[in-house]
């Protein structure tokens, strides 16, 4: 799939089936989000790649809890796989480098044939003591910060098509 028809066709999905994505494939999305762009070349971001089911359900109830949702809501919309990034605190460009790391996971998942959706929230669950147990154990410093989950799998059904763009959005001086 040429970039440019990926760019132009993904689209986010929420409502998943309980197929896992096959490793390969998992491996090739997790990969792009590692040659995204970053400042400094520091390649900071870290990608949690979330495949145990009992985990991605824990984490789904944080999830769910942290945006007011009643209790048995899945925010990740039945995604068998939740790839949660993280930035040091340290890196002042962590928001923008960590956005760049979903961005090329999401197309690469399009191109695949796999679909995601960008879920936010992962800032206030890194700071949970909970979350910063999982984090030291895993041997990963506490001074990350959540920049976003991409929930991914394939979809349960079509995404709809795409909204016209919005005019006056671009200015040439």
């Amino acid at each position: 799939m040429e970039v440019l028809e990926a760019i132009r066709t993904r689209r986010s999905v929420r409502k998943f089936t309980s197929q896992m994505p096959d490793q390969k494939d998992l491996e090739t999305v997790i990969e792009a989000g590692l040659y995204a762009a970053n400042g400094m070349g520091r390649q900071d971001p870290v990608i949690l790649a979330i495949t145990s089911q009992p985990l991605r359900n824990r984490i789904s109830e944080m999830n769910c809890a942290i945006g007011g949702w009643p209790k048995g809501f899945d925010p990740f919309y039945g995604a068998p796989v939740i790839l949660m990034v993280l930035g040091h605190r340290s890196c002042v460009t962590r928001i923008y480098d960590g956005s760049l790391v979903l961005g090329n996971m999401m197309l690469a998942a399009h191109s695949l044939g796999l679909s995601s959706i960008w879920i936010h929230r992962a800032k206030e669950e890194a700071e949970t003591e909970e979350f910063r147990q999982l984090l030291q154990s895993l041997g990963i410093s506490e001074e990350m910060e959540g920049i976003g989950h991409l929930a991914l799998g394939y979809a349960a059904q079509e995404p709809g098509e795409p909204s016209a763009r919005n005019a006056d959005r671009v200015f040439y001086l």
